[in-house]
């Protein structure tokens, strides 16, 4: 593999005689794989081979890789005057950190990580098994309740008999001043799913989920925001369709613009989820519950020229994937809200709120709305449970609303 990234039979030697010189070159195979640009690649193994050498020479290498070893590495490349290294490795401890993964994802070698200075509490993994196993409820979502368990169950130094309605309610109110509604609704929600696990396993009384205060606020309070029609259209010609990056970015675009797809669907989508002859595409949405929406010609077209001229040579089955290597799947909903982020940006389109990819769900819905869909058609196109999610739609179709509205009553004068 080393052949890939260099011509001189003399660096390959060096290499191959290094104190891990079978591993480098495994690792030098894995970054050719995974599409690295050869200078790019070069520099990550010569940061490796660096690292193997400073390892050895300081015995941290036959005890296993810690990533206190690894800190203490980059303090060293600060400062290094190694003969055939020194300044020339500044600022490439990216590399190390890549080779250290890749030895703890192959097993090559024991990687220590350094333990947590706030260990976990015990009932918080058996908590997160439950919620999976009961109720479907994805990673993410627990990694949100978390905090919230963690910070309770602190208060009561572990101890869920301890719990009782004053403690709960003084924990949700102290978070209510510091934090918005939503916020508080969530760690309520938290708090709720917690003592449910906790009354099943027989830890608390199970009254004790009454004592929850409820958060006030009103359903369809407040409107959704969106953008106009002519703004969508202007955030999906500013992607260059002649650059791979403009491809894979319309593409996305279009799903959230026409199917009202979620963040999190897109980083989801696979590529078995394209059924090309029935016109369909497969999401998995909240709760694991799996949807099939139309794959029109306009969004079908986007995929086609992302998939055939734009997606990388990859082993991942995601539809989408990094633009740089190492091209793996997005790893988080994040990703595709910097993509309309840098769509807006380029457009010079403002966003009236601080979302991205939610915001162009909300606007395909009030479209629809604006040009005489029903709202059972919108709800089945955004996977809604109950009509009365879609019912706040409505309220921002205002030339509708302008047909129903009466006359306000006038008083007589005085």
């Amino acid at each position: 593999m080393l052949a890939t990234l260099f011509d001189s039979a003399v660096r390959m030697h060096a290499v191959r005689a290094s104190p891990a010189g079978a591993l480098l070159e495994r690792f030098a195979g894995v970054l050719s794989a995974a599409g690295y640009a050869q200078i790019t690649a070069r520099r990550h193994l010569r940061a490796a081979e660096h690292f193997v050498r400073w390892a050895a020479r300081h015995d941290l290498w036959m005890d296993g890789v810690t990533e206190p070893a690894v800190e203490r590495f980059s303090s060293h490349v600060v400062r290094c005057r190694c003969a055939r290294y020194g300044k020339s490795d500044k600022g490439l401890v990216g590399g190390v950190r890549l080779f250290v993964r890749h030895l703890e994802e192959t097993g090559a070698i024991k990687v220590v990580r350094a333990t947590s200075s706030r260990p976990a509490p015990a009932l918080l993994e058996p908590f997160r098994a439950w919620m999976r196993e009961q109720r479907g409820t994805s990673n993410p979502t627990l990694d949100n309740y978390g905090p919230h368990i963690r910070e309770l169950l602190e208060r009561v130094n572990g101890d869920p008999s301890a719990l009782d309605a004053r403690i709960l309610r003084q924990f949700v109110l102290e978070g209510s001043k510091a934090c918005g509604w939503a916020t508080v609704k969530h760690r309520t929600t938290a708090l709720r799913m917690f003592l449910r696990f906790l009354v099943a396993g027989g830890h608390c009384a199970g009254s004790l989920e009454g004592a929850v205060p409820v958060v006030a606020h009103w359903r369809l309070a407040s409107l959704p925001r969106y953008l106009p029609e002519a703004d969508v259209e202007r955030l999906l010609a500013s992607c260059d369709v002649a650059a791979a990056v403009g491809l894979r970015d319309r593409a996305v675009l279009l799903l959230l613009a026409r199917l009202g797809l979620r963040a999190g669907d897109i980083v989801q989508l696979r590529l078995t989820d394209l059924d090309w002859k029935g016109a369909w595409i497969r999401v998995c949405g909240k709760g694991s519950r799996e949807a099939r929406l139309p794959l029109t010609q306009e969004v079908g077209d986007a995929l086609v020229a992302y998939l055939r001229r734009g997606r990388p040579r990859t082993t991942s089955d995601a539809v989408f994937v990094r633009s740089r290597p190492p091209f793996h799947a997005f790893a988080s909903h994040c990703a595709v809200s910097v993509i309309v982020g840098r769509a807006l940006s380029r457009a010079g389109v403002t966003r009236p709120s601080r979302g991205a990819a939610h915001l162009l769900r909300h606007s395909v819905a009030t479209s629809m709305l604006r040009h005489g869909t029903s709202l059972q058609d919108v709800a089945a196109l955004l996977r809604h449970r109950s009509i009365t999610t879609t019912q706040i739609y409505a309220k921002v179709d205002v030339e509708a609303l302008m047909t129903i509205a009466q006359p306000w009553p006038e008083a007589a004068s005085c």
